[in-house]
């Protein structure tokens, strides 16, 4: 059965909302600093190449080769200024990444997303694990506590599909047009580089 997508009213203003893709080496360095911030964090995975195809964005640093050599540099700046392993999935190109960011959705019905999104988080962007086959995914959210033959049994069924369209489908409805995109309330902040402002912003609102 499907999740149905959660009303703004489901989320106080103590609660910063972060949408992501598993792709989207920004998303784990914001999540980095996000994870020090004194607020609940409720999870949004999304597939980012539908998101920009729903909202009429394109992927730039692709596109243009001189932004792509540069966001390599400026990534290892934030990597370091941040002090966090950076070091990307040797297999990232050959890896589903719709996959996992289905399993973390059926994760979530099965546990806290949270875990899940942190364990899927390192293995792609700090410490490579397998994650190439359902079997893999379901492997490595088994060592933090999932059901791991449910959750292989379920992550590549139309239902989970579904869900994960739903939420792109509700990203692209608030206005989202990359990743991270982090919500307080209906106060919109994308980029690994606007933290301070959703600090401040939750100041103001505690």
């Amino acid at each position: 059965m499907q999740r149905p997508v959660v009303s703004l009213e489901e989320f106080p203003m103590s609660t910063l909302e972060f949408y992501f893709d598993y792709r989207s080496p920004y998303s784990y360095l914001a999540l980095s600093q996000v994870r020090k911030m004194d607020v609940e964090i409720a999870f949004h995975p999304l597939e980012l190449g539908d998101l920009m195809v729903r909202v009429g964005n394109v992927p730039t640093s692709l596109t243009c080769e001189p932004k792509g050599r540069y966001v390599m540099t400026d990534l290892g700046r934030w990597a370091v200024h941040y002090g966090v392993n950076l070091n990307r999935h040797p297999l990232a190109s050959e890896i589903d990444a719709s996959r996992l960011l289905r399993a973390t959705l059926v994760a979530g019905q099965l546990g806290p997303m949270s875990t899940a999104v942190d364990a899927i988080f390192d293995a792609f962007w700090s410490v490579p694990a397998p994650l190439s086959t359902a079997a893999d995914v379901a492997a490595l959210l088994g060592t933090v506590g999932f059901d791991a033959d449910e959750l292989e049994k379920r992550m590549d069924t139309p239902a989970a599909q579904a869900l994960l369209e739903q939420a792109t489908a509700e990203a692209a409805s608030r206005g989202a047009f990359g990743v991270p995109t982090l919500f307080v309330g209906d106060e919109m902040f994308f980029g690994n580089d606007r933290l301070n402002f959703v600090q401040d912003y939750l100041a103001g609102a505690a």
